[in-house]
């Protein structure tokens, strides 16, 4: 980067041009030396935004946090920001912070979209909460998921000939009862202790490079919010045409399992394009019910569905039991936001690991196993590669202020089951694996094989759920057709990214929801645990169960620490929260 200071600053070595990038917390000032960047007060931007050239005035003084302010912009960045007014004033509403070159004209809380200097579109107002999806949606560029574009669905597989015909077999889906969408089919045969899980053959419907598949690729996932999913397949295919709905024939890529249960090993598998017609479709509670020998009222069908199921159970079981002498077993609950006809929170459930779900979750590993030893060295794999040494001290620094007394062993998965066991014994189970999991590298899609060390995997593929993944509809032609695609490590790049604006994307507009609850709800005292020392941030445990607030009286309570605290403030804006502790 070269970039010319004008001559007014020339011969002072207190200014410096540069490129402002923004984060979530800070605004930094990107050099022509790229190890040299300053950091500069966001509400000393004086109207920069990101990408901008500018000339700084930098701060000598040690001390200071902030290094720099921006004291001209030289040149703005092309861009579209989404805006909101507040004491008629234009703030970005990703970033919170004022925008000077901006004319508008405009509400007290309207939201609006800005295209250099000018409003292009007022979006509406912040105090009605159905905005919440649009205004997470457009902050993330997923907005074009909205797009009711028709696009031109093949509704034949192209593949019809050769297919295996298993629609004798008893099939069965386990999925949320809510599920509209059926990747995964699966069925145990005791006596021969096969095990058939049938994936929906997307592929054989998704050519590569059709509209359809270009959108796929694009989304790269389906995007699940707390009142609907916003699917990657047009709902034709992800609904019916290639969804495993009960009693249809359905084009299917099947793995067929060979187990010795006897030595928990897998003798061989079997892939092939298959029709299946799944006899059922259970609910997960459903399964728990029969697992635990409560049948409900069922049909001789479903009794041999049962029976088959309880015998599949018992084997899983055998299975991650030798699975987690190199992978791990973490204590993890999702919270679930449901809310009303208004867009607001009306309740929270809490969804933990169930008997069916580790059922359903053993046979899926089991898959995608299988797929990535038939891809070799190279395609596309999940990989998650081990804790950085740095992150381990420090996960060894955060466990031992609990009370505990854990050592560093030979390897960083003996250190981990060192840690689960000590918490186990002083009912700290939960605590440790939440700051096991924080350890944690991100997981990726990668065109080389890295092995997967949460699960204790040395080689590890998604082929499972190519009705919300792109990455197992690219697994699936990989497999069918021995061709790995010349742009791999483009789609692999493409997915992770995806993965992790999707994730943020979801996060915020349940942050959002979040705060307009805690905003209906202020100076009303809840029970928390402090989840975060250094920003000083606890997390409801009942109220709006998982909301996170910033304590402005924080004085030292130690981390997974349980007080009570009194909702101060709420902006949904910035869905920053303040609470006061109770002393």
């Amino acid at each position: 980067m070269s970039i010319q200071i004008p001559k007014k600053y020339q011969e002072n070595s207190k200014y410096e041009v540069g490129i402002i990038k923004l984060y979530n917390d800070t605004a930094k000032l990107i050099t022509s030396n790229e190890h040299h960047k300053l950091l500069i007060d966001k509400e000393k931007l004086n109207g920069a935004y990101d990408g901008d050239t500018v000339v700084v005035q930098k701060i000598f003084n040690p001390r200071a946090k902030f290094k720099a302010k921006v004291i001209e912009v030289l040149k703005s960045q092309t861009k579209e920001i989404l805006c909101y007014v507040k004491n008629n004033q234009l703030y970005s509403l990703k970033e919170n912070i004022v925008i000077k070159s901006i004319e508008f004209n405009a509400n007290e809380g309207d939201i609006l979209l800005c295209n250099n200097d000018k409003m292009t579109q007022n979006i509406g107002n912040i105090e009605d909460s159905k905005i919440d999806e649009i205004i997470s949606l457009m902050l993330y560029h997923e907005q074009y998921r909205h797009d009711n574009e028709k696009l031109e669905i093949n509704t034949t597989p192209t593949t019809q000939t050769n297919r295996v015909d298993l629609t004798n077999l008893p099939f069965c889906t386990i999925d949320p009862a809510s599920a509209k969408d059926h990747d995964d089919a699966i069925y145990y045969d005791t006596k021969n202790s096969i095990l058939y899980v049938a994936i929906a053959d997307v592929s054989a419907f998704v050519i590569p490079n059709s509209q359809v598949d270009i959108q796929a690729q694009k989304r790269a996932l389906s995007m699940y919010l707390p009142t609907k999913v916003l699917p990657m397949l047009p709902s034709e295919l992800s609904e019916d045409l290639c969804s495993l709905k009960p009693n249809v024939n359905r084009c299917a890529f099947v793995f067929a399992i060979y187990l010795d249960v006897e030595n928990t090993t897998i003798i061989k598998s079997e892939l092939f394009e298959a029709t299946i017609n799944s006899k059922r479709k259970y609910s997960y509670g459903r399964i728990d019910r029969v697992l635990k020998g409560q049948l409900d009222q069922h049909t001789p069908e479903d009794k041999d569905i049962f029976d088959s199921l309880q015998v599949l159970y018992k084997v899983t079981k055998l299975f991650k039991h030798e699975r987690l002498k190199n992978g791990y077993d973490f204590r993890t609950t999702e919270l679930r936001l449901i809310l009303n006809d208004k867009s607001l929170i009306k309740s929270i459930s809490k969804e933990t690991s169930s008997p069916s779900h580790s059922l359903v979750e053993e046979c899926m590993l089991m898959a995608n196993i299988q797929a990535g030893k038939k891809l070799g060295t190279n395609g596309i794999f999940r990989v998650h590669d081990e804790p950085t040494l740095q992150k381990i001290n420090q996960l060894i620094t955060d466990i031992n202020l609990l009370g505990l007394e854990v050592e560093p062993k030979k390897t960083v998965h003996k250190t981990i089951v060192h840690a689960q066991y000590k918490a186990s014994q002083v009912s700290l189970s939960a605590e440790v694996d939440e700051l096991i999991i924080k350890s944690q590298q991100q997981a990726h899609y990668s065109s080389e094989n890295g092995g997967h060390f949460g699960l204790g995997f040395e080689t590890y593929s998604h082929f499972t759920s190519p009705i919300r993944r792109y990455s197992d509809l690219v697994l699936h032609r990989m497999l069918k057709t021995k061709i790995i695609p010349k742009d791999i490590d483009t789609i692999c790049e493409n997915i992770s990214t995806q993965e992790r604006n999707i994730t943020s994307c979801v996060w915020d507009y349940e942050d959002r929801k979040y705060a307009r609850w805690a905003k209906d709800n202020l100076y009303k005292e809840f029970m928390v645990k402090l989840v975060d020392i250094d920003k000083s941030i606890v997390q409801l445990l009942d109220g709006a169960i998982g909301l996170k607030a910033t304590v402005t009286n924080y004085k030292g309570q130690k981390l997974f620490a349980k007080f009570r605290v009194k909702l101060v403030s709420s902006d949904i804006f910035t869905k920053k929260i303040v609470a006061d502790i109770k002393y």
